[in-house]
């Protein structure tokens, strides 16, 4: 649509450990790229060989602060994070246009990378046309004697979901038919699996694991409310998922879902007792839910795929621009 041509470079090689195959294929790019193409775009780490290589404009797109996030890791995981943090820095330092996806992100970049300018926001984006077709096609009703809230993640300790488990304890007797179903896995799964046991809370949770996009779809019709206690978004793309879907959302006021859950209950960081007041109030206001919903699934449009590429396009043309100025004085 923008007549623009856009080649696509992902990883050939494949190692047991991750940051050694993220390191080979920027070490890759480096000898592969000539400067043949105007613009280059890089994610996170990667793309930090190219940068400040003067071989035409390039972007660090950061998804994810990876010094942020490796604050709340330990062992090996921090340490191998801490590698792929130094690239991001270098990435970021060199490029010539930093984008992130919040002002909470561009904080956290200037602060941890210490980059003196602030990068230019290009918040995360969903396909509200799929995303509409996907609900449509696979309808799941709320059961009627089922209060259910669901939760998508992967099952890292930023994300908090042993704070879900204790609220979920704390409202076992409060909300008859209470139902925690909880998308994804990761390294968290046994600690989190353990917890839910010595709790008793088998016949409330249900671990699903990862789903496809239909079945993912079918959660977010089912549910009532979503709920994800997250203390590091650095945007938070299941937040958007919800408010298409007109679901009330729960989150902890951290990292950036103040700034994208703007129509949900947030609620402080690490307090499974005002986690749990949160979702109960959801539970016994059900014009509240309705209301929250219908607000969410408004709001959500600003992050509609094409205007977030219209804006990204914008702002690869302002660098541009800036750079031919900068060349040519």
């Amino acid at each position: 649509m923008s007549g623009n041509t856009v080649d696509m470079v992902t990883p050939t090689f494949r190692f047991p450990v991750y940051t050694v195959e993220r390191l080979v294929f920027n070490e890759v790019l480096r000898v592969r790229d000539r400067g043949g193409n105007s613009v280059t775009v890089g994610f996170d780490m990667d793309g930090y060989a190219l940068a400040g290589t003067g071989r035409g404009l390039h972007i660090a797109s950061i998804k994810g602060v990876i010094a942020d996030e490796m604050r709340f890791e330990s062992g090996l995981t921090k340490a191998t994070m801490r590698v792929q943090s130094l690239c991001e820095k270098r990435h970021v330092r060199r490029a010539n246009l930093v984008l992130a996806t919040s002002r909470y992100a561009c904080a956290q970049i200037q602060k941890l990378y210490a980059m003196p300018d602030e990068p230019h926001i290009v918040p995360e984006a969903i396909d509200l046309a799929q995303w509409r077709r996907l609900l449509q096609s696979n309808l799941a009703e709320p059961a009627v004697d089922k209060f259910i809230v669901l939760s998508v993640c992967r099952f890292y300790p930023r994300k908090r979901l042993h704070v879900l488990l204790r609220a979920a304890d704390r409202l076992r007797l409060k909300i008859p038919g209470l139902e925690i179903r909880i998308v994804g896995n990761g390294p968290e799964a046994p600690r989190l699996k353990s917890i839910c046991r010595s709790k008793g809370l088998q016949g409330i949770v249900s671990w699903l694991g990862d789903v496809s996009q239909a079945e993912l779809a079918s959660e977010y019709n089912r549910c009532h409310v979503f709920c994800l206690p997250s203390v590091q978004e650095g945007f938070g793309i299941v937040f958007l998922e919800a408010m298409a879907s007109a679901k009330p959302v729960v989150a902890a006021r951290a990292g950036a879902a103040p700034e994208v859950v703007k129509h949900g209950i947030l609620v402080e960081p690490d307090d499974d007792e005002a986690l749990a007041e949160g979702i109960e109030r959801l539970y016994v206001d059900s014009t509240l839910r309705k209301a929250l919903g219908t607000e969410g699934q408004q709001f959500v449009r600003q992050f509609d795929g094409p205007a977030v590429a219209a804006l990204f396009l914008r702002e690869v043309d302002l660098a541009a621009s800036n750079q031919a100025v900068t060349c040519t004085a």
